[in-house]
């Protein structure tokens, strides 16, 4: 069935807004050219950088595109544990030859800047991590022509984005690589999130509004099975991390498929919240105790993950991955598009969802 969200783009793919590089104009221009959905990702980003990378973008393609936001986050009520854990990174400050972040800085992310780029120069849809808007917020966006959607990780966060006024759904499995979308960060629930099929034919049951699917989509077959489940269409976020347009450290990119890193894991260790990466020595050492402190203890790590990266160290770097990374092909993103529609449009022809034809 014909929504504005699929009519966005010919095939139900979307590249996931990853943020720290990865997902630049150049990776979303190849992806939106070949007829996917082109995202990019502004958390981390200043209100100025985004805007920047928005003219970049418009200027390689005149396809739609989306852009996500990350939503601002409670103020820290303890923030000993920072300290404490600031104390504990000590070793690899001293081991990276470099100081620890400021963990107060840009608590916000520059959110309200943003927000009034886009709604003074709209783009296509505008995607929300971390939290659902207000509903001023997502009737501002409609007002702009913008469609909306929020990422969710439960039913009860989806029927908070319908009553909020969102236009889709990102529903996010556990199996999905970086952060989970998770609209309040509660430690006593890490790990303790809901597997990707389930979790779409859950949220259909629960709220009407079209869903996009994601968390370890990594073959055509996977989409269709995602659709078939409920779903209108499909992100997949480390299946273009390594397109050579992907604007991710060649070592991220590599690491994929490196026999090295044998599996995945929630972790805190680089930002305070739980996100999906490969197991490294930093993960190992310090993601037994990484406090639930966010942006604080992303902010904290970033000097030594970006010296990590330039020493060539990848068991110092955030290696964001989803559960089907060895699955990862390195082709250019707009080759990876055409791959996974057709692969898509067989598995479809005998699921008989949309697409099939």
């Amino acid at each position: 069935m014909s929504t504005a969200l699929t009519d966005l783009c010919p095939h139900p793919i979307v590249q996931a807004p990853m943020a720290g590089g990865a997902s630049c104009p150049t990776l979303a221009a190849a992806v939106s050219e070949a007829g996917g959905l082109g995202f990019l990702a502004a958390g981390y980003k200043t209100a100025d950088g985004m805007y920047q990378e928005i003219k970049q973008l418009r200027g390689l393609t005149g396809q739609p595109f989306g852009v996500n936001l990350f939503m601002p986050q409670p103020e820290l009520g303890d923030k000993s544990a920072v300290l404490v854990y600031s104390a504990q990174l000590a070793g690899e400050a001293a081991w990276y030859e470099t100081p620890l972040g400021d963990p107060d800085s840009n608590l916000d992310d520059g959110f309200d800047a943003k927000l009034a780029i886009l709604l003074d120069d709209p783009v296509p849809l505008v995607s929300f991590t971390f939290g659902c808007p207000s509903r001023d917020v997502l009737d501002a966006l409609a007002r702009a022509g913008t469609y909306s959607v929020v990422t969710v990780t439960s039913p009860e966060e989806a029927q908070a984005a319908q009553w909020a006024g969102a236009d889709a759904v990102c529903v996010q499995g556990i199996e999905a690589g970086g952060h989970q979308g998770t609209h309040r960060d509660n430690p006593e629930a890490d790990g303790a999130g809901i597997g990707l099929l389930s979790l779409i034919t859950q949220v259909r049951e629960t709220v009407q509004l079209p869903i996009v699917a994601a968390g370890g989509l990594m073959r055509g077959g996977q989409i269709a099975a995602a659709l078939a489940a409920g779903a209108d269409m499909a992100q997949l976020g480390t299946a273009f991390l390594v397109c050579p347009e992907s604007g991710a450290n060649v070592l991220h990119k590599q690491a994929m498929t490196n026999p090295l890193f044998v599996r995945t894991e929630l972790t805190r260790a680089f930002s305070g919240r739980p996100a999906r990466g490969l197991v490294n020595r930093f993960l190992r050492e310090h993601g037994p105790y990484a406090p639930a402190a966010y942006p604080q203890v992303h902010h904290l790590t970033s000097g030594l993950r970006k010296a990590a990266a330039k020493a060539g160290d990848a068991q110092g770097m955030a290696l964001w991955a989803g559960q089907g990374h060895r699955m990862a092909r390195e082709l250019p993103a707009g080759q990876l598009v055409e791959v996974l529609a057709a692969e898509y449009r067989s598995a479809a022809a005998s699921l008989g969802v949309r697409g099939a034809a």
